[in-house]
């Protein structure tokens, strides 16, 4: 999936080991029981909306519960586990913090707007977790506090900007800087480049082995 992207979209060339590491700090997230916490605003929160949907159900394959699990809807409720085992997807589990609109407009109303996301992924942190944020400057003051927070509490940190030097570029483990500095140009790329780390997840997690 990635080659397949850069054949697609030869100016990310220089950045596909940092797109790689992506790949892998998800997949060791998902091994280790964690679940990946995406932050972002303005057009970058609906990208976490769109990752969170790639990653909790089928993508590109179906995704079929396990034998085991069959088995356990099979014996608990007989009657509905056809139903189950055809429609339920194995998930990988990923929370869009820009949705949670209650808890973001009382925090910023009653605390600290810039701290919105920090807190988040404070109530919500495991040392397995990811967190993910997406900024086309590398700037977003609420994203660079959640991962601030996120490094200091031992999670994986990943963000995805523009090329410009940026706040984040001393805070994350992992940096897609899209070569791009226009925000919808960034975007643009973004979207690429997600879609090939969301697919190929996904084959490697539930592809035929």
């Amino acid at each position: 999936m990635i080659n397949n992207l850069v054949n697609r979209y030869p100016q990310l060339a220089p950045i596909k080991q940092d797109i790689e590491k992506a790949v892998k700090v998800f997949k060791d997230c998902y091994y280790l029981g964690g679940k990946i916490l995406l932050m972002g605003n303005g057009g970058s929160a609906s990208d976490c909306e769109h990752i969170a949907g790639e990653l909790l159900k089928g993508f590109m394959l179906k995704r079929s519960v396990t034998e085991d699990d069959a088995l356990l809807f099979k014996t608990a409720f007989p009657e509905d586990s056809e139903k189950f085992i055809k429609t339920l997807q194995r998930g990988i589990p990923a929370i869009s913090l820009p949705s949670q609109i209650g808890v973001l407009s009382a925090y910023a109303n009653d605390v600290e707007p810039d701290m919105v996301y920090a807190q988040l992924v404070y109530a919500y942190n495991q040392v397995s977790d990811v967190a993910v944020g997406l900024s086309t400057s590398g700037n977003s003051k609420n994203v660079v506090n959640g991962l601030k927070v996120a490094k200091a509490l031992g999670l994986k940190t990943v963000a995805f900007t523009g090329s410009k030097p940026c706040a984040l570029d001393s805070v994350c483990n992992v940096l897609i800087k899209v070569p791009e500095t226009e925000t919808y140009k960034v975007q643009e790329l973004h979207l690429a480049v997600y879609h090939a780390i969301c697919a190929q997840i996904e084959s490697d997690l539930f592809g035929d082995k």
